[in-house]
């Protein structure tokens, strides 16, 4: 019942918009209608999970602790963007950039969007859980055209091929597991395939979790499969690139992280590891560069992602406390690069530009969306005491017993992208605006919910509620124990 309420709402969200005409106030308040909902479905999960270990519909749908982690981050972050979206889009509009079909168009995709992880990550057929995050991509691939621009066709259709082709890619990794699984009354799960794990060919279970990798970590944006990352955040409406960095890069780990269980029973768990610490580092590294040398805050923040998601690849390779630590950074990660892009759309809305040249005066134009920046700022550097630095200190407490050298250099990585941040942040923030400038926060819409995530990524740093403990704790447990 949870899952359907889960389900239903962006459906008849969807299927509502779409009669409604040249009401924007009644899309604004379907949308968020919905997402509320979808928290209240979630959450009654989330409690169903703590209190009985799993939430489960026959063998169709599971939701266990890291499952119902993840959903509460998709969910959190889709909600912000929401009401983000609402201040937003009254901005956009009332500059003549775009109608009431677009914004129209933006809620229906939107929706559909967070339908497609939801289903994603409570699937348990591979098939299927590929079939969602597919559809991710063309759900969202009109949001980043979504001004009509050539530039933002361009980067559109960069996104669409890039992705589609690691799919494929990581399509034939599925099938070549299935191929060498079991089934339950005909249908394939992730249960049946750890249970044919002992029984599987070591080879062809390492090609296939190869193509696997490199075919869900194109949807991470992981190095080298990163290209599409830049073009679309920067040309995406910020809220939607705060739902592709915050929520679905989860959902792609999820997938990687889904086929990792199998192929450790296969072929060892060294083999997997390896292949983390190697994208992982190479993330970690290439971003590094690119940051300090960027030129668009928006494009900065898609190699931070980039970063980030090597971050956690890291933690993964590493293993012990660094599992832990890449869980946990994955919470943190998630809720401040999402302040992150919200922040950016206050700055992009009120400078016309995404280029950092362009953006000066910050404190004294937007004085909010300042101090939430550097909040921000603060938090994805790993400055105490927020709690990415505690994460990254697990990460690499765990890679100096792993490799001391690799965790030297992405120590180093980490303290060349302070550098960047540290030195781009400050060209925006202070100096004097540009002349004709209008002073002060575009509307109450985009700034207030941005708070109120601040508000619980600060409270997260420096206490960790009991349930939030217990889900961290089971996850840790469930990828240790493989």
């Amino acid at each position: 019942m949870l899952l359907l309420l889960l389900f239903i709402s962006p459906i008849i969200a969807i299927l509502a918009s779409i009669v409604v005409n040249k009401q924007r106030s009644m899309l604004e308040k379907i949308a968020i209608a919905s997402v509320g909902t979808q928290i209240i479905a979630i959450l009654s999960i989330i409690y169903t999970v703590l209190s009985q270990n799993a939430y489960l519909i026959s063998d169709t749908f599971s939701v266990r602790a890291f499952e119902a982690l993840i959903l509460g981050i998709t969910v959190t972050v889709g909600f912000v963007a929401t009401l983000h979206s609402v201040g937003y889009l009254r901005c956009e509009q009332a500059k003549g950039m775009i109608g009431f079909r677009r914004i129209k168009e933006y809620y229906i995709l939107m929706n559909l969007f967070l339908l497609c992880m939801y289903v994603a990550i409570t699937i348990t057929n591979p098939i299927i859980m590929w079939i969602s995050i597919e559809a991710t991509t063309l759900s969202t691939v009109f949001l980043i055209s979504f001004f009509n621009r050539k530039a933002d066709i361009e980067a559109a259709w960069k996104y669409l091929i890039i992705n589609s082709i690691g799919l494929l890619l990581g399509l034939l990794g599925t099938t070549l597991f299935l191929s060498q699984g079991s089934t339950f009354n005909g249908f394939f799960n992730w249960n049946n395939l750890i249970a044919s794990a002992t029984h599987m060919n070591p080879l062809i279970s390492k090609f296939a979790f190869v193509f696997v990798l490199i075919g869900y970590g194109t949807k991470m944006g992981l190095v080298p499969m990163h290209t599409w990352r830049p073009d679309a955040y920067n040309k995406a409406p910020s809220p939607i690139a705060a739902l592709l960095s915050g929520a679905l890069l989860n959902v792609a780990f999820l997938a990687i992280l889904r086929f990792k269980l199998i192929v450790d029973i296969v072929a060892g768990s060294s083999f997997s590891q390896n292949l983390f610490v190697f994208f992982g580092i190479l993330s970690i590294v290439i971003a590094a560069f690119i940051i300090y040398t960027q030129k668009n805050y928006k494009r900065m923040l898609a190699y931070h992602s980039t970063e980030h998601a090597g971050i956690m690849m890291l933690g993964f390779g590493f293993g012990g406390i660094g599992i832990f630590g890449a869980i946990l950074h994955m919470v943190y990660h998630s809720f401040a690069k999402s302040l992150l892009f919200f922040v950016s759309s206050n700055i992009a809305v009120k400078y016309s530009s995404s280029r950092i040249t362009d953006v000066t005066g910050m404190v004294k134009v937007l004085p909010y969306s300042s101090v939430l920046y550097i909040i921000g700022f603060l938090t994805m550097v790993g400055i105490p005491p927020f709690g990415i630095f505690f994460t990254e200190f697990y990460i690499l407490f765990a890679g100096f017993h792993h490799s001391p050298l690799i965790a030297l250099i992405a120590l180093f990585s980490l303290f060349l992208v302070f550098l960047g941040f540290f030195k781009h942040i400050i060209e925006m923030l202070f100096g004097e605006p540009p002349k004709k400038i209008q002073k002060g926060e575009n509307n109450n819409w985009t700034i207030v919910p941005i708070i109120g995530l601040a508000i619980i990524l600060f409270v997260f740093s420096v206490y960790l509620p009991t349930p939030l403990q217990k889900l961290l704790n089971e996850s840790y447990t469930m990828f240790l124990g493989n």
